[in-house]
């Protein structure tokens, strides 16, 4: 045999390997840490995994709650372990991963799904839960990222899920702090992404819904005086959950996944015009406020979790989700009919 031959031979054969040992990595079942897993989006994610076989590290901050959802998990034909842990904390996601690592062997895929709102006028919500916003869902993020990426980069593989919203592209009044948080992730996503180029097995993906039907409206902080409702569309967060889980088994995960019917036209008026949308938004949430029920003052569940373990807040129904998606489509009406009226002037 020649010597080129030879090479030819060696190279088919690496290649050969390589291919096996992608699909026997593919067949194994996943190892994934969810945080923020306790209700909600993390909540059905978990249970979305757990029906791929998945072996899950499960993480919030309380115990309780996540026995159940561990529960749900094993029923639902997964693997499970539920880790009490407070993303604010460095220290402690870091045992969390450890702790996942030294259960299941490796990381697969890491979900920042923790996160907490305060609703209320900027100036008139206390500084301190505007700072607590800021370390639960962006320092949170970023302390699950870091201990991921070391991760991912020893191994050469793996998957980070950022949880966005469409307030992490476009300002939504009232939440400023929620907002501000959601840009700073987005800018940590893009940042990572670029970091990983060199690893092609690596890949960091957004995943930015509008609103989602969750706890977390009636659960979260609320200094505005009344009982809060939603004036935009509200999504499944099954649907959240089954977004996530498709991109673990893509071979190709998107950078960023939207969801929403609300999400393209928000863009593109927010794009064309952000003051008047943006007084459009701020105008419409007052007039939601106004018609909605006194209610006392709360700090919710900034410092201390809830006692929800449950994946709904009750609210969607299809007639909302149709009547907003009607007023967004109508303010990028507006925009572009300002935008083009301005320009001929």
């Amino acid at each position: 045999m020649s010597t080129q031959a030879r090479r030819d031979d060696a190279s088919r054969k690496s290649s050969s390997s390589s291919a096996a040992q992608k699909e026997k990595q593919q067949q194994r079942p996943l190892v994934v840490v969810i945080v923020g897993a306790s209700s909600g989006i993390g909540h059905a994610t978990a249970v979305e995994f757990a029906k791929r076989g998945a072996k899950l590290a499960l993480a919030a901050r309380s115990a309780d709650t996540l026995s159940h959802v561990v529960t749900e998990c094993l029923a639902a034909g997964g693997s499970a372990l539920g880790i009490p842990t407070d993303v604010t904390d460095a220290e402690a996601v870091q045992k969390l991963a450890n702790r996942a690592v030294s259960h299941f062997g490796r990381i697969d895929v890491w979900v920042n799904a923790a996160g907490v709102g305060a609703v209320g006028r900027f100036d008139g919500v206390p500084l301190e839960a505007n700072r607590r916003v800021i370390e639960s869902n962006l320092l949170g993020h970023m302390h699950g990222a870091h201990v991921a990426m070391q991760h991912f980069r020893e191994t050469e593989r793996g998957l980070l899920v950022n949880l966005n919203s469409m307030g992490g592209w476009v300002g939504t009044p009232f939440e400023a702090a929620y907002s501000a948080s959601k840009f700073g992730v987005r800018g940590l996503s893009e940042s990572l992404r670029a970091e990983v180029a060199d690893l092609p097995n690596v890949h960091v993906c957004d995943v930015a819904p509008t609103r989602v039907d969750t706890p977390g409206l009636a659960n979260g902080a609320n200094y505005t005086g009344h009982r809060l409702r939603s004036v935009m569309p509200m999504l499944d967060p099954r649907r959240v959950g089954q977004a996530i889980v498709a991109l673990a088994y893509s071979a190709h995960p998107k950078p960023v996944t939207w969801l929403g019917a609300a999400a393209l036209p928000s863009r593109v008026a927010h794009a064309v015009s952000p003051t008047l949308f943006g007084r459009a938004r701020r105008w419409f949430g007052e007039r939601n406020l106004e018609h909605g029920q006194p209610a006392p003052l709360s700090d919710g569940n900034l410092y201390e979790p809830s006692a929800d373990a449950v994946i709904d807040g009750g609210i969607r129904s299809a007639r909302a989700e149709a009547a907003t998606a009607a007023i967004v489509l109508g303010t990028v009406g507006l925009a572009l009919g300002w935008w083009i009226g301005s320009r001929s002037r």
